[in-house]
């Protein structure tokens, strides 16, 4: 019999940008103590799970989060101690009958994720298996594909991109850690080019390059370059994804492409320029070409573009199986990105990728712009049978945490490792 929770307690700490998140601890009657942190976006969706911050405190701006600390210590710990750990689904449906939101609003996203995510990782500790194969099962064992972030624009860095994220995915390896190394071998390269051209090579939020370039398309131009530069072959080998975030440059019915001075663009007139994109590099996958609330701008995409290449809903679908169901309704992609502090628990989380099997859909497990040095993601990924990830790119210990416990999962599994289509 697996031992009951003892305590939970959290802790406010700090994320990758030095702002505030939380990690929360559990103590099984054992002594067994497990912990996870919380993980904090910048572009976020209308929909997401609502992050308790201390905006009425002079506290670090208004950013703390003792609230949230406060809402895992004393309104959703007593419900939990004494339960099993392995109750997962149960614990997961105990809080948000407790917060009783939409948007857990009363508790915290943030807040519920730490305790479900400890919860998750105490049981796997307590049942001596690793994460991945607790989450996934025994047979749990394909790594997923990395999209690694090398050009940061929008929110996520002070450049002169509209776009928030270029890409390159390692499409032709036959391995995750040789899907990595291509992966810093073309970084590396691509930082080369970048001091060649007197170019700046320092990295935004998510690690990527953060240059002032003359227009996003400029941007793919280096990558294709710096990809041959590495010695390997565009889209057989490595290919391009991008995540444009495009919320964050709509403006009152308009795509304002101000920061490349390139104007303001229809809904239309957006999907033609990534449609000359698609044809010209080396693409296989838009996440966020279009805004949120522009549902039949997403339906046209998917209509024009969705049997050449994947198309993702983040901002749009928040890891919400409503709004997951609603794309599917209007055909409006053909993937879900997946953050687990979007819906704010592991069984939701699970039930959006379970959706998106059904469907017939892709799903890309997605880190936050403010991360932590937790892994659980990695094994999260790994647990749901591979699919695609987000940890950003090749630098950055917070992002290659994931990285090097994707490579500890690979090498566990040795000749059992699944990687690929």
């Amino acid at each position: 019999m697996t031992a009951s929770i003892h305590s939970i307690r959290a802790l406010e700490i700090l994320d990758s940008r030095g702002l505030p998140t939380l990690r929360v601890f559990v103590q099984l009657e054992d002594g067994t103590i497990e912990a996870a942190s919380v993980p904090s976006g910048a572009s976020t969706g209308e929909h997401e799970a609502l992050e308790l911050r201390d905006t009425t405190s002079s506290r670090y701006g208004g950013r703390g989060v003792l609230g949230a600390v406060a809402s895992v210590n004393d309104l959703i710990a007593p419900h939990l101690v004494g339960m099993d750990p392995s109750w997962q689904s149960r614990i997961d449906r105990l809080m948000i009958e407790i917060d009783g939101t939409a948007t857990k609003a009363k508790l915290g996203g943030n807040a519920m994720l730490g305790v479900s995510q400890a919860v998750a990782r105490a049981a796997a500790r307590a049942h001596g298996l690793p994460l991945y194969q607790y989450l996934g099962g025994t047979c749990a064992g394909r790594l997923p594909m990395p999209m690694m972030n090398v050009i940061n624009g929008g929110k996520h860095a002070d450049s002169s991109l509209d776009l928030q994220e270029f890409m390159i995915v390692p499409v032709g390896a036959p391995t995750f850690a040789e899907a990595l190394r291509w992966g810093v071998e073309t970084f590396q390269a691509l930082k080369r080019l970048l001091a060649g051209r007197k170019l700046s090579t320092a990295v935004g939020d998510e690690g990527g390059f953060a240059p002032q370039l003359g227009s996003n398309e400029e941007a793919l131009q280096l990558i294709v370059a710096a990809i041959e530069r590495a010695g390997y072959v565009p889209r057989e080998q490595i290919a391009i994804a991008l995540d444009p975030a495009a919320t964050s440059f709509h403006e009152q019915g308009e795509y304002r492409l101000t920061r490349s001075g390139q104007g303001a663009k229809t809904s239309a007139e957006m999907i033609e320029m990534y449609r000359k994109w698609v044809d010209t590099y080396p693409i296989i996958s838009l996440e966020d070409g279009l805004a949120e609330d522009d549902w039949q701008g997403f339906s046209e995409l998917t209509a024009k573009l969705g049997d050449r290449i994947q198309i993702v809903g983040d901002d749009n679908l928040c890891t919400n199986p409503i709004y997951i169901r609603r794309a599917i309704a209007g055909r409006a992609c053909n993937a879900a990105l997946i953050k687990l502090n979007q819906i704010g628990t592991v069984t939701e989380t699970v039930e959006a990728i379970q959706l998106c099997r059904e469907s017939g859909w892709g799903f890309v497990v997605s880190h936050r712009s403010g991360e932590t040095e937790d892994t659980f993601m990695a094994d999260f990924a790994v647990a749901m049978g591979g699919g695609q990830i987000k940890t950003g790119s090749l630098c950055r210990s917070e992002r290659i945490a994931k990285y090097n416990r994707l490579l500890e999962i690979e090498a566990e599994l040795g000749r059992a490792a699944l990687f690929g289509a």
